[in-house]
């Protein structure tokens, strides 16, 4: 269950970045900016993934956001920390542009490490009953 929710994190940020990176490249944005345009379009990708998932459901909206924001804000949070961090840290990895095999394959790189850090934080979430474990009784 861990890895699944991880996944489906890793899915929501995924998304989230590419698609910041993206519009803040074309825009000819710097780091910083590009940074928070990403983070926050990951959690919008992230939360709406599990909404979507909770409405099929039959889960109203006010009990699907809490649910929401319970089971992944601490997942995204973690992810987005350290993906960004990684991209960072690679030499050259943001200022590359979105044609070069660096930015792409930094990009990889770190969301392959935000998912490794991620995992046994939602391994311990849902080992106490939280996070994903909550909305996995919404699955079907």
């Amino acid at each position: 269950m861990a890895a699944s929710a991880t996944l489906h994190c890793l899915t929501g940020c995924a998304i989230g970045e590419v698609l910041g990176m993206v519009i803040a490249t074309a825009l000819g944005w710097a780091d910083v900016p590009s940074i928070i345009l990403a983070v926050v379009l990951a959690f919008f990708f992230g939360y709406a993934l599990t909404l979507r998932g909770l409405f099929r459901a039959g889960v109203g909206w006010r009990a699907a956001l809490r649910l929401a924001l319970a089971a992944d804000t601490l997942s995204i949070l973690v992810m987005e920390i350290v993906d960004n961090g990684v991209m960072l840290i690679v030499p050259g990895a943001m200022d590359v542009g979105l044609a070069s095999v660096l930015f792409w394959g930094a990009l990889a790189f770190a969301l392959l490490v935000a998912f490794l850090v991620t995992w046994p934080i939602n391994k311990w979430i849902i080992g106490r009953g939280k996070g994903h474990a909550v909305i996995h009784a919404y699955h079907h």
